[in-house]
């Protein structure tokens, strides 16, 4: 299914960040999804395919169209962002789904305006992650968050060609690399050839990922959340390897914990796929179809 996308810029603090939005003016509410901490805003392409609702994805500051923002990112800087981006929609309240880092994003957002959100839908993201070893460093701290994503952020490549052969190469997304997930990977290129590089700053994923890593605030605004709230888990992890970003044991100590929480495991996808491949989008569109009559 073919749907209307129209690309857009919202003033915010220290610049304009940049959104994409798919199905204007269909029926139901807005949603808002919030990619993660190396993304940008057309990971959600299959999601926004298989969506029968108006989806708004932002660029996230410190990526994509958004990584010329002045000013921190972190979890406060983002919700107060999304808060912009609604108020130039004029739109009240958002169905907010978050994959990923995406996901801390939402339930921040949640926390800090709750009038704004009619239903939050996490995927794989957004619940208090395996614990770190102390003492690490900024760059340690970001290295245990994301792994192998993060040596990405300070390589160059000769050309989007070169950028797409090192993804075809990537356990996690080579099989799945569809037309719309090489489209996703060459928006995120910046730079002259033959020195391109990730659009994503260093910078802003260092200060997201030291919130990443504040399981109090956390487990807090997770407390907070609708009963029924839906958390979507890839059984496999960022490397297409078995266990998930979520293991297994943790999924179930979160499910115990919240009972607010309805913790579903999502097979057959990583947690890449889960979002960016054309079955795990399918389920987290019906899912969020589900959170928007549950809101209702």
């Amino acid at each position: 299914m073919t749907r209307s996308y129209e690309p857009f810029d919202v003033a915010v603090a220290g610049g304009d960040l940049h959104a994409g939005r798919w199905g204007r003016g269909s029926d139901g509410p807005v949603v808002l999804a919030l990619h993660g901490v190396t993304s940008n805003h057309l990971a959600w392409s299959a999601v926004a395919r298989h969506s029968s609702y108006d989806v708004v994805a932002p660029d996230l500051r410190g990526r994509g169209r958004s990584n010329g923002l002045a000013g921190p990112a972190g979890m406060h800087a983002h919700a107060a962002d999304l808060a912009l981006l609604l108020d130039h929609l004029e739109v009240e309240q958002a169905v907010v789904v978050g994959h990923s880092m995406g996901g801390f994003v939402a339930t921040t957002f949640a926390a800090e305006h709750p009038d704004r959100v009619a239903s939050v839908l996490l995927v794989d993201g957004g619940l208090s992650l395996p614990p770190m070893p102390p003492g690490l460093s900024p760059e340690e701290t970001v290295a245990a968050v994301i792994g192998p994503a993060a040596q990405r952020l300070s390589m160059t490549f000769a050309d989007t060609e070169a950028y797409l052969d090192f993804w075809r190469r990537h356990p996690a997304l080579g099989p799945d690399l569809s037309q719309e997930v090489a489209d996703y990977f060459a928006y995120d290129l910046v730079g002259d050839p033959p020195e391109c590089r990730s659009s994503v700053t260093v910078e802003s994923v260092r200060e997201d990922s030291i919130d990443l890593l504040d399981t109090a605030a956390i487990d807090a605004r997770v407390g907070k959340l609708a009963t029924g709230t839906v958390f979507l888990r890839a059984q496999n992890g960022m490397m297409g390897e078995p266990g998930g970003l979520y293991p297994a044991e943790l999924a179930r100590q979160h499910a115990s914990s919240y009972p607010n929480l309805d913790v579903r495991d999502v097979a057959g996808v990583n947690h890449y796929t889960v979002v960016m491949g054309d079955q795990g989008a399918a389920v987290v569109a019906a899912a969020i179809e589900e959170s928007a009559g549950g809101a209702r």
